[in-house]
């Protein structure tokens, strides 16, 4: 066999099923073995739009999410997916070409240095040199790929390496075990958890892997120690629970942060300081104290500062402090923070019963989709200013089911990385909600959902603007720059896909038409005109938050 029938085989054994991805001239052996295996290939319509179903499915399921690019500009359209997979810390293995070893030293076309420019984007980036060191570098990839915290890997194989005759076999996967914190650390993170008067926990994207959320909410119950979470740490505790304050992050004052800024004691578990920022929590003076709780040490920044330090396996360091909680009980009073609670909920439902014309409220739109979706059901929200409603207004039953780009917040993520979700999930709800910008940046994917008969909801939050930058620079400098542009006639739009398409006006509308969409079978497009004068009403009302704590 040659090269590329080896590494197709190394993938079969990592238990890869999808490739996702635009191949060229130079994947023509790899393509070949492929073809012959058991992996499905599905084939897109932009690279990046690959790395998205890639980083998506890999989020996830927690297995490595396969995109292939061919070189040069193949595999530069791959960056932006296989970035945000990077710092959002979802598992992925990028395969790119390679022009022939023999012309790769001078000047030739689309040749460039691949791996350099995947380097600061990913784990671990490497040329396949020798055809025998396959089977040692794939297993590596996916190995330090799926290594907590989990990011992206990147192969580049040439397209005479992979035509290269070669003798081998895969690498046997083998399963780590990751390592645990000692008694010593636990009993002194335990010991400032018990001393502390008003504790609170600040739940980010490693509470929702690897069975972490199971702990943490038998240590909320337990406790009575309230949990916020993250923008990526929605469904680590039920939105339902009474433990539960919701989220945090929205780079403004809220109920939630009024929490926070009580707080003698911020218990981090899983937190990335990429998911919002320490200045924005710890920086008020207040001598809190902070237990990080991670996979690995915590990044040094002058406003977060741990005065206890527990590395190791998240869900393991949690049943540990359960452990501890069951021989000698500790319990906080949860009615302190009851009324921050009460607050956000009355929030959450006060435009539940709105009827407009003409534009829908956010919060409405929201509203109506959260009562439409399951529990199981998968929310992926692109970047922009509906992502802020969903990160304030659109809770969760259970981790995983809503997707925000975050780490690296790129827009054009939803639309791609639903039909990795329905795919993964082919049995739930999967719905991108984007706005009008982001949407169009991977539009081309909407052939791909209809080629491969993929039934998901796009639902559209119209402003003819780039709202968020718009809302931002408006709360600062009290004016915005021309950030306006026009759309296409989206029930064309839908039509030229072969896509259901529905424009909703009415408020009142809104929840029968995502009910038909999810009931239809077909990937269907649901548009609304937003109410985007809502940003600013929030933003004043947020500013005027008097904090009950």
């Amino acid at each position: 066999m040659n090269a590329a029938e080896l590494f197709v085989k190394c993938l079969e054994a990592e238990g890869v099923e999808h490739i996702f991805g635009v191949p060229g001239e130079e994947n023509a052996h790899f393509m070949m073995a492929l073809e012959d295996s058991s992996i499905e290939f599905v084939l897109t319509r932009h690279e990046q739009g690959a790395a998205f179903m890639a980083d998506v499915y890999g989020r996830l399921t927690g297995k490595s999410g396969v995109c292939l690019g061919t070189l040069g500009p193949g595999a530069s359209n791959l960056i932006t997916g296989v970035a945000d997979a990077n710092m959002d810390r979802a598992p992925l293995v990028v395969i790119t070409g390679q022009a022939d070893s023999k012309r790769q030293h001078k000047e030739s076309h689309q040749n460039m240095d691949v791996v350099a420019m995947f380097r600061p984007v990913t784990k671990w980036a490497t040329p396949v040199i020798n055809p025998n060191n396959v089977p040692e570098i794939v297993r590596k990839a996916f190995k330090l790929a799926e290594t907590e915290k989990p990011g992206a890997c990147h192969i580049e194989l040439a397209e005479d390496i992979a035509d290269m005759p070669v003798e081998g076999h895969p690498l046997p996967v083998e399963r780590v075990r990751r390592p645990v914190p000692d008694d010593k650390v636990m009993d002194r993170a335990m010991g400032v958890i018990r001393d502390a008067k008003r504790p609170i926990i600040l739940a980010g994207n490693g509470a929702i892997r690897k069975r972490a959320s199971r702990q943490l909410r038998a240590f909320s119950e337990q406790t009575g120690i309230p949990v916020v979470s993250t923008f990526m740490g929605k469904g680590a505790v039920d939105r339902r629970s009474p433990h539960s304050l919701f989220t945090i992050g929205l780079q403004a004052k809220d109920h939630v942060s009024c929490a926070m800024a009580a707080a003698d004691v911020v218990i981090c578990l899983g937190y990335d300081l990429v998911e919002y920022h320490p200045r924005l929590w710890n920086s008020d003076g207040v001598a809190r104290k902070i237990v990080h709780i991670d996979f690995l040490p915590a990044e040094v920044d002058e406003d977060y500062h741990p005065d206890v330090e527990v590395s190791g396996d998240l869900a393991h360091s949690l049943w540990m402090l359960n452990q501890r909680v069951e021989k000698e009980p500790v319990h906080f009073d949860i009615n302190q923070h009851q009324t921050v609670r009460e607050q956000m909920l009355a929030d959450f439902s006060e435009y539940a019963e709105d009827d407009t014309e003409g534009k829908i409220r956010p919060q409405k739109a929201i509203w109506d989709l959260r009562h439409v979706m399951g529990s199981d059901d998968v929310l992926l929200s692109d970047v922009g200013a509906h992502k802020m409603w969903v990160a304030r207004y659109y809770q969760c039953d259970e981790p995983n089911t809503c997707l925000i780009s975050n780490g690296f917040c790129s827009m054009g993520f939803a639309l791609p990385g639903a039909l990795a979700a329905k795919m993964a999930f082919p049995e739930r709800k999967v719905v991108a909600l984007c706005g009008d910008a982001g949407f169009l940046m991977n539009v081309q994917e909407m052939e791909t959902a209809k080629r491969l008969k993929i039934p998901i909801v796009a639902m559209v939050w119209e402003d003819k603007a780039y709202g968020l930058i718009e809302w931002k620079q408006e709360t600062q400098f009290g004016r915005h720059v021309d950030l306006s542009f026009s759309n296409p006639d989206w029930m064309q739009l839908a039509s030229a896909f072969g896509w259901d398409g529905h424009f909703v006006d009415r408020s009142r509308d809104l929840a029968p038409t995502l009910e038909r969409a999810f009931a239809s079978g077909e990937p269907s497009l649901v548009v609304l005109p937003i109410d985007y004068a809502e940003n600013s009403k929030l933003t004043e009302r947020l500013g005027n938050i008097a904090c009950p704590i």
